[in-house]
C-alpha cells in the first residue's frame, strides 16, 4: 500500500490525573481541529489531544480538517473547541478578510499556546528535472487542501514572483501519492519540519526538495508581512544536503472564547510543562515553550492562557486582554 493513513490511538482514560482540577463548567467531551493527514498539523494536533485526555481525563478527539483557515472558521462558531492556525489566516479571519468567510471578524477565536514556526517548501520527483520555483512555469501544482494555508498563500506566492501554475487542491496524503504516480508535477506545502508528507515520498522514490531563491524569499517577504525568513537546516531529508531559504509563519494554539477558564488553564499545562512528551509526538514541539507566546501580537488571548502566563511571570500586553478578562 502506498500511503496509509496515520493511526492516531484513543490514549488511555486516567481519572486520577483530573482529581483535583476544577472542573466546573467543563464540557463532557472536546473536538481539536487539526488539518490532513499526512501534513504536521494531524500529528502534532492529534498528539496534545491524546495528551490532555490522558492528563485531564476529558473525552478529546482530534478532527481531519482542511487546516488553519478553515479552523478559525470553526472555532468561531464553535464547531470546534481548540484548534490550531497558522497566525498568517489567523489575522486574516481576525480582521474579516478570511477567504471562506469574508467580512466575517473572527472574536470567538482566543490564543493560547505557541507552537513552532511553519516553513514552506516544495517536493518534485528527481526525473522531472524540476528543481527549482521557474521550472514550475505551466506545471500542475498540488498545494494542500482549499483553504489551509499552503493552499491559500502558495499561489498568491507563485503569482507574486511571476510564475503561471495550475494549482492541485488536496490532503497531504493525497497530493503525495499524486506527486508519486507522476499525476502532478510538484507538491509546495507548509508543516513543521520535517514534512511527512514529504519524507513519505522521498523513502520510496528519489526526489527534489527546493524552496525559494534569495531573491524570490525577499520578494515574498516585502510583499507579505505575515511571513518571516527561515532557513532550511540542511540534513532535514536525507536527499537535502544543503540549507535551503524560505519563509516561515508562526502557530499557535486557538480556543473558543466560551470555554471555562479553568480547563484552558488546565489545557496550557498540559501542553507547555510536558515538553519532552510533546518532543515525542512530533520533533517541531522543540519550539513549543511559554516564551514564545510574544509571537502572538493581534488575536486576544483566552483568560485560561493569561492565567498560565501570569504565573511564568510572562507578561500578556494590555491590547491582548479579551473583553472578558477579569483579572
Amino acid at each position: 500500500m502506498r500511503f496509509s493513513a496515520i493511526a492516531v490511538a484513543a490514549a488511555l482514560f486516567v481519572p486520577a490525573a483530573a482529581d483535583a482540577q476544577d472542573k466546573a463548567g467543563w464540557p463532557s467531551s472536546i473536538k481539536v481541529g487539526t488539518a490532513s493527514q499526512g501534513g504536521t498539523y494531524f500529528v502534532y494536533g492529534a498528539g496534545w489531544a491524546n495528551l490532555v485526555q490522558e492528563k485531564l481525563g476529558i473525552n478529546t478527539s482530534s478532527e481531519v480538517t482542511g487546516g488553519p483557515v478553515q479552523n478559525m472558521a470553526l472555532v468561531n462558531s464553535g464547531g470546534v473547541q481548540f484548534a490550531m492556525t497558522t497566525m498568517g489566516p489567523g489575522y486574516d479571519g481576525w480582521v474579516g478578510k478570511s477567504p471562506i468567510a469574508p467580512g466575517v471578524e473572527m472574536k470567538n477565536v482566543r490564543a493560547t499556546f505557541p507552537m513552532y514556526m511553519t516553513p514552506f517548501q516544495i517536493v518534485a520527483l528527481e526525473k522531472s528535472g524540476v528543481k527549482g520555483i521557474k521550472d514550475l512555469e505551466g506545471k500542475t501544482v498540488g498545494v494542500g487542501p482549499r483553504g489551509g494555508t499552503p493552499g491559500t498563500y502558495f499561489p498568491l506566492w507563485f503569482k507574486e514572483l511571476g510564475v503561471n501554475v495550475k494549482p492541485q487542491f488536496g490532503g497531504a496524503n493525497d497530493l503525495a501519492g499524486q506527486v508519486q504516480d507522476g499525476l502532478i508535477d510538484g507538491f509546495a506545502f507548509g508543516a513543521g519540519l520535517p514534512i511527512a508528507a514529504f519524507a513519505q515520498i522521498e523513502a520510496q522514490v528519489p526526489v527534489s526538495l527546493f524552496a525559494f531563491t534569495k531573491d524570490e524569499q525577499k520578494k515574498i517577504l516585502d510583499a507579505f508581512p505575515s511571513v518571516s525568513a527561515f532557513t532550511i537546516p540542511a540534513n532535514t531529508y536525507k536527499s537535502q544536503k544543503e540549507e535551503q531559504h524560505t519563509v516561515a509563519m508562526w502557530n499557535f494554539g486557538i480556543a473558543h472564547k466560551d470555554m471555562p477558564e479553568s480547563l484552558v488553564y488546565e489545557v496550557m499545562k498540559v501542553v507547555l510543562d510536558n515538553n519532552d512528551r510533546m518532543m515525542q509526538i512530533h520533533k517541531s514541539a522543540a519550539d513549543t515553550k511559554p516564551e514564545n507566546y510574544v509571537n502572538n501580537s493581534f488575536m486576544w488571548f483566552h483568560p485560561g492562557a493569561i492565567r498560565y502566563y501570569k504565573e511564568k511571570n510572562l507578561p500578556v500586553d494590555k491590547k491582548l486582554l479579551p473583553p472578558e478578562y477579569k483579572g
